[in-house]
């Protein structure tokens, strides 16, 4: 079971998100277990405050380390001897994606650190933090939903999670590559139909079908992740037809 622990100072934001759907499911089936905790639980003061002004001057208030400290090193104390990776959302992160995902849904117990007002003390950052991501180039109010998106995605990701193991492997990103569409009933829609080589049953065209849908999927709407890519020949025949879509593109 992997142990998630959050650090925030608004845990009531992650109550409609981590109650539902998969995160909810994952939870009840032990595969993970989620601990919210206040920072202003670890507050020094009577009125519970966590940031100050910054040294130097300037706008906006900074978090305090005392707090997240105080906080963090309860959570290892409960968990002595665990691996764990202690992230901080911030917008100076590295850009999150699948292949991160993938490599946090390995470990045991992820501590997240949501920064709020002009950011966290760097002290935070140089003493505790051992990975620092980000979801996006702008601005949010803090990290709070940063942290549910990463969460949600190394959730997935862990094995009984999701009843269907072939659905993580298909996904887009999975494999450098968009998903192919997908259809269901009824047939026809509106004057738009099902393609028929998907109901012909011949499963390795399909097979074929799905893999050029996913290319030329990619090429139109990601092209740099075609340099990720390990093509094999067919899938180099598959570009090579594609006219005008292959300037610039290294096929290797």
């Amino acid at each position: 079971m992997m142990r998630i622990d959050i650090l925030t100072l608004f845990p009531e934001m992650f109550a409609g998100p981590f109650s539902t759907s998969i995160l909810k499911r994952a939870q009840d089936k032990g595969l993970i277990a989620v601990n919210l905790i206040d920072i202003r639980d670890f507050s020094t003061n009577k009125h519970r405050t966590v940031d100050d002004t910054p040294y130097g001057g300037g706008a906006g208030m900074v978090m305090s380390p005392e707090a997240i400290f105080k906080a963090v090193e309860n959570v290892l104390r409960e968990h002595p001897g665990a691996t764990t990776r202690i992230v901080l959302m911030c917008p100076q992160g590295r850009p999150f994606n699948q292949a991160t995902a993938l490599n946090l849904a390995g470990e045991e117990n992820l501590i997240f650190i949501c920064g709020h007002y002009e950011g966290v003390d760097e002290r935070v950052r140089e003493e505790l933090v051992t990975d620092e991501i980000s979801i996006g180039d702008y601005i949010l109010t803090g990290g709070e939903l940063p942290a549910m998106v990463v969460i949600d995605a190394v959730t997935r990701l862990i094995p009984g999670v999701l009843g269907d193991h072939a659905s993580v492997q298909e996904e887009s990103f999975n494999n450098s590559l968009l998903e192919y569409p997908q259809y269901t009933r009824p047939r026809e829609f509106r004057g738009q139909a099902v393609p028929d080589i998907l109901l012909s049953g011949h499963h390795e065209e399909i097979r074929k079908w799905r893999r050029r849908q996913s290319l030329i999927r990619t090429l139109e709407r990601r092209p740099e992740m075609l340099t990720q890519l390990e093509m094999t020949e067919e899938d180099k025949a598959i570009l090579k037809k594609l006219k005008g879509d292959l300037q610039g593109l290294d096929l290797g």
